[in-house]
C-alpha cells in the first residue's frame, strides 16, 4: 500500500467518525491506518521516541500520566520544569559537597597513604569542580579501595594484646611488650660465624686479605667491638663478593664455549644426517677435554653435559637408520596426499555449489541453516527464511524449451545475488525453487527484501533467442522467533510460499 493510498483511507475515517480536521485528529488518524497497512512512520512513535532520553524517574512519570504524543509530553517537561526549585536544589547541592570535602578531609589524616591519597583527589576535584568523567572514575577508585582493603596485618600484633579492628587508638594502647635486657657481650660465637661468612660460598679458596683478617678475628674475638673493625669488615665482604664474582664469571665463560660448541656441532649434525654418528663422537671429545681443571660444581655440569651427548649418540644412531629406510615411502606418501589434498578440495567445492546457478545447494543451505540456528540457540540472533518459487515455470520448459528454462533460472540467480547482501545465504533448494537464509533480519526487513526481488523479477526482460519471456515469482517468508525449531520455519515458510501461490502468485506471503 503506498502513502497516497493511506491518506486517502485517513480522509475516509475522519469523514465515518465525523471528526473536525485538526492536525491532533488528521495525526492520530493518519497513524492507525499507517500500523494497519504495516507501514513504519517514524513521526507516528510519539513520545516514545524521546522517553528513552530521560532518567529513569521522569520516564516512569510519564508512564503514570499516561503521556503518548509529542505535544503532551513537552506540556509534562514544561510543567515539571515549573514545579523545581532551583535555589533549594542548589542548595542541597552545595551541602552535599561540603559533606563530602570534610569526610576526605577526615580521611586524609588516617594512617593509610592509598585512602589519603584517594582524599586528596577528590577535594581536587572537588575544587576544580570536575567533569562526569572523573566524578565516575573516581567513584570506581573509592570502590576499588573498599573492595581490596585487609586489615589483617593488625593480626601480627595479637600476640602482644587484643585487637579491635573498629578501634585502632584502643588496640595500640593495649599491646603489651616486654623488653629483654641484652646479656653481656660474648663474641666467641660470634666471631666463628663471622669467619663462616667471610668464606666465599663458590669460589675455591679466600684471598690472603680475607685469611688474615679470619685468622685476627679467630685469635681475639674482642677485636670486634674495636673501631677499625667496621671499615676492615666492609673491604671484607667486597672481596668475598668478588672472587666469588671472578669464579662465577670463569664458569660461565667455559660453559658459553662447551654450549656454543655443542650448538653448532648440533646444527652440523641435522644437516649431514649420514654422517651424525661421528659428529656425535667429536661433541664428546671436545666435552672431555673442556674443564679439566674446574672445580666443584662445575665438574657436575660438565658431567651432566657429556651424558646428554652420550645419549644424544645413541638416539641419532637409530634415527639415522629409521630415516633412510624410510625416507622414500615419505616421499611418495607426500606425493600421494598432495594429490588426494586437490582432489578433496575440487570434491568440497562440488558437493556445495549448484552446477547451473553457482548458487549455493540444497546440502550447503541445510549446513548454513544449521549454523544459524546455533547462532539463534545461543545468542537469541534471529534470521528469516525466504523461499522462491518461479510461477508456472513448466510452461516456460514447456514453450520454449529447457535452454529457455536454464537460462530464465541462471538470470533469476543473479537477480537474487545482485539484490541480497554481503551476509545473505543464497541458494537453489531444488528445481525453480529457491531459498536465501537472511542473518539478523525480523519480518518487516525480510518482506521489503522479498518484494525488491519480486519487483524486479516483473520488471526485468528474460530474453532467449530474440524472444522475451514473461516471468514473476512467488515468495513465502518465516522468522524464526514464530516458530519452535528450525524444521517447522522451513515448513512455514513452504506453506507461505504455497498460501502466495494460491492467492495469485506474484506475491509476498510472510508468515
Amino acid at each position: 500500500m503506498t502513502i497516497n493510498q493511506i491518506v486517502r483511507n485517513t480522509v475516509e475515517r475522519l469523514k465515518a467518525e465525523g471528526k473536525v480536521w485538526t492536525p491532533e485528529w488528521y495525526t492520530e488518524a493518519f497513524c492507525a491506518e499507517a500500523k494497519k497497512a504495516g507501514i513504519v512512520v517514524e513521526e507516528c512513535k510519539g513520545a516514545d521516541r524521546f522517553t528513552s532520553l530521560l532518567d529513569k524517574k521522569t520516564q516512569e512519570e510519564v508512564k503514570q500520566y499516561r503521556v503518548r504524543t509529542t505535544a503532551e509530553l513537552i506540556r509534562f517537561l514544561i510543567s515539571k520544569l515549573g514545579r523545581l526549585n532551583p535555589n533549594e536544589a542548589s542548595m542541597l547541592l552545595e551541602m552535599l559537597i561540603s559533606l563530602v570535602r570534610v569526610m576526605a578531609q577526615s580521611i586524609d589524616v588516617l594512617h593509610n597513604p592509598e585512602a589519603s591519597a584517594l582524599a586528596k583527589k577528590t577535594i581536587s576535584i572537588l575544587e576544580t569542580q570536575g567533569g562526569k568523567t572523573q566524578i565516575e572514575l573516581l567513584k570506581q577508585a573509592w570502590e576499588n579501595f573498599a573492595s581490596i582493603y585487609d586489615d589483617g596485618f593488625l593480626m601480627k600484633l595479637s600476640p602482644y594484646g587484643k585487637i579491635d579492628r573498629l578501634n585502632l587508638k584502643k588496640t595500640v594502647e593495649g599491646l603489651s611488650v616486654e623488653v629483654v635486657p641484652s646479656p653481656t657481650n660474648d663474641f666467641t660465637k660470634f666471631s666463628s660465624l663471622l669467619m663462616l661468612g667471610l668464606s666465599p660460598s663458590i669460589a675455591p679458596q679466600m684471598n690472603d686479605e680475607l685469611v688474615a683478617l679470619t685468622q685476627k678475628v679467630h685469635d681475639n674475638p674482642e677485636y670486634i667491638s674495636d673501631m677499625s673493625f667496621e671499615q676492615e669488615i666492609k673491604m671484607a665482604i667486597a672481596m668475598r663478593i668478588s672472587l666469588d664474582k671472578k669464579s662465577v664469571n670463569d664458569m660461565l665463560r667455559v660453559l658459553d664455549e662447551l654450549l656454543g660448541k655443542l650448538s653448532v656441532q648440533l646444527i652440523d649434525l641435522i644437516e649431514k644426517s649420514d654422517v651424525s654418528s661421528s659428529e656425535i663422537k667429536e661433541i664428546k671429545k671436545d666435552l672431555e677435554g673442556l674443564g679439566q681443571d674446574k672445580a666443584g660444581d662445575f665438574k657436575t655440569a660438565h658431567k651432566k653435559l657429556y651424558t646428554i651427548a652420550t645419549a644424544l649418540e645413541e638416539k641419532v644412531e637409530v634415527l639415522s637408520k629409521e630415516l633412510k629406510s624410510h625416507n622414500d615411502k615419505v616421499i611418495q606418501m607426500g606425493t600421494k596426499i598432495a594429490s588426494l589434498e586437490e582432489e578433496l578440495a575440487e570434491a568440497t567445492h562440488a558437493s556445495r555449489e549448484d552446477f547451473l546457478t553457482k548458487l549455493y545447494n540444497k546440502r550447503a543451505l541445510e549446513e548454513f541453516m544449521v549454523l544459524k540456528e546455533a547462532d539463534y540457540e545461543r545468542y537469541g540472533r534471529n534470521y528469516c527464511i525466504a523461499m522462491f518459487d518461479l510461477d508456472h515455470f513448466k510452461k516456460v520448459n514447456d514453450t520454449y524449451g529447457h535452454e529457455a528454462g536454464d537460462a530464465v533460472l541462471k538470470a533469476f540467480a543473479q537477480i537474487l545475488k545482485d539484490q541480497g547482501r554481503s551476509n545473505d545465504i543464497i541458494g537453489r533448494y531444488g528445481g525453480e525453487e529457491f531459498l536465501v537464509i537472511l542473518g539478523d533480519t525480523d519480518i518487516e526487513g525480510a518482506k521489503r527484501f522479498a518484494n525488491k526481488v519480486r519487483e524486479h523479477v516483473q520488471e526485468a526482460r528474460f530474453m532467449y533467442q530474440e524472444e522475451r519471456i514473461a516471468v514473476s515469482v512467488s515468495i513465502g517468508i518465516a522468522p524464526r522467533a514464530l516458530y519452535s525449531s528450525l524444521g517447522t520455519t522451513i515448513v512455514g515458510a513452504d506453506e507461505k510460499l504455497y498460501e502466495a501461490k494460491k492467492k495469485g502468485r506474484n506475491r509476498v506471503e510472510p508468515a
